[in-house]
């Protein structure tokens, strides 16, 4: 039999940013409910796989929704320093120290930061979770959009937020473009136990078999991610547990001594996506529902925060019959263009310049990562960008 309820937001999706959503609106006067097709699995001991740089101005945000002071600190690192190599001996590093902060960020896994999220919003008034769901229909008619879930209920709404990730259900249900570009590699990761130190640094070398990175994880581990051809990529996914750690470690140059493999190597594939509306009417979307980057900024998740942010002011600002109101969404949307973009034409503009395909740009590439660590000024305002 079919059921209708009635709600002011609906968020589709319960990933970080709609996890993040629903808790942004906890102090809200706004009913709001969230649509996930799953229930959450978290990792049983060990170390999640898959972990973000979480900036400073992202962890205010966690903070102010209430999440922040419970998650589990010592299963986060502290970012103190940052180590960038090109592939012709170029070389640029980042320090806190040099603009005063204690930390550039904060290396969580993605687990950590969900887990806190979820337990948050299932004890939040004003929401409901309708878990496991999945959505089955969407219209927008006279002002409201109509969610309807596979098992026939249906979620009247005045707005309907899309945080279902990049391929998502809601913005293809709307008509909303996204225009991709693949960059035929596989994005590698994996966590290792470290014979040295790793004293809070990170490290990036652009190498010609793909951008390799190494996050500091607490407890002497580290998180890589190699963001390499599809080729290469797939050949290290075959490796063995022991080649693959002697092959990052050398790749590394060892400044990690030994590694030893923790979690198993996962690949998945990499694109740039550009959404020019993120917004319809009854419609808006945040994460990667709106927008997709390479990793080598690791700035995906704190873009993400960063939309959550922006709409959870727009709508606590707003009248909840207008909510869904392109007017009032267009606030949304031009208050986040600006960041979205230039990140993306940045990381875009990165990748193309440090392509392995394209050795005649060598001298330049490496050329702007000598100038740039000769130049504090530059240096250390990109890193207070990076700061949010």
């Amino acid at each position: 039999m079919q059921q209708d309820f009635k709600f002011d937001v609906v968020i589709v999706g319960a990933g970080l940013p709609g996890l993040a959503l629903c808790a942004a609106l906890r102090r809200a006067q706004l009913s709001v409910a969230l649509v996930e097709g799953r229930m959450p699995e978290w990792p049983v001991g060990g170390w999640d796989a898959r972990v973000y740089a979480v900036s400073p101005s992202s962890a205010a945000f966690l903070e102010s929704v209430g999440a922040w002071a419970h998650l589990d600190h010592a299963r986060m690192q502290p970012l103190a320093r940052i180590e960038v190599f090109g592939d012709r001996g170029a070389r640029l590093d980042f320090s806190a120290f040099d603009v005063g902060v204690g930390e550039l960020a904060w290396i969580a896994e993605s687990s950590l930061i969900a887990r806190e999220l979820w337990e948050g919003v299932k004890r939040q008034a004003n929401a409901t979770l309708l878990c496991p769901a999945r959505p089955a229909k969407l219209a927008h008619e006279r002002g409201r959009s109509r969610l309807t879930l596979e098992d026939g209920r249906t979620l009247d709404a005045a707005l309907v937020v899309g945080a279902d990730g990049v391929n998502s259900w809601v913005r293809t249900q709307v008509g909303l473009d996204a225009h991709f570009t693949d960059y035929d590699e596989l994005g590698v990761i994996a966590n290792f136990r470290c014979e040295k130190p790793h004293l809070g640094c990170a490290w990036q070398w652009f190498r010609p078999d793909g951008v390799l990175a190494f996050l500091p994880l607490p407890d002497q581990h580290m998180s890589m991610v190699w963001s390499a051809p599809e080729a290469r990529g797939r050949e290290l996914l075959q490796h063995d547990a022991a080649t693959l750690a002697i092959e990052v470690a050398a790749a590394g140059d060892h400044v990690l001594g030994a590694l030893e493999l923790v979690t198993p190597a996962a690949g998945f594939p990499l694109r740039l996506m550009q959404v020019p509306k993120v917004i319809a009417p009854g419609v808006a979307l945040v994460g990667d529902a709106a927008h997709a980057i390479h990793p080598l900024s690791g700035h995906g998740v704190n873009l993400g925060f960063a939309d959550v942010r922006v709409l959870a002011g727009v709508l606590a600002d707003s009248d909840r019959s207008v909510l869904g109101d392109v007017r009032v969404l267009r606030r949304y949307e031009r208050k986040r263009a600006e960041e979205v973009q230039a990140l993306q034409l940045t990381t875009h503009a990165l990748h193309e310049l440090f392509r392995p395909a394209w050795p005649a740009l060598a001298w330049l590439r490496n050329t702007g990562l000598n100038l740039t660590q000769g130049m504090p000024v530059l240096r250390n305002a990109l890193v207070r960008y990076a700061l949010g």
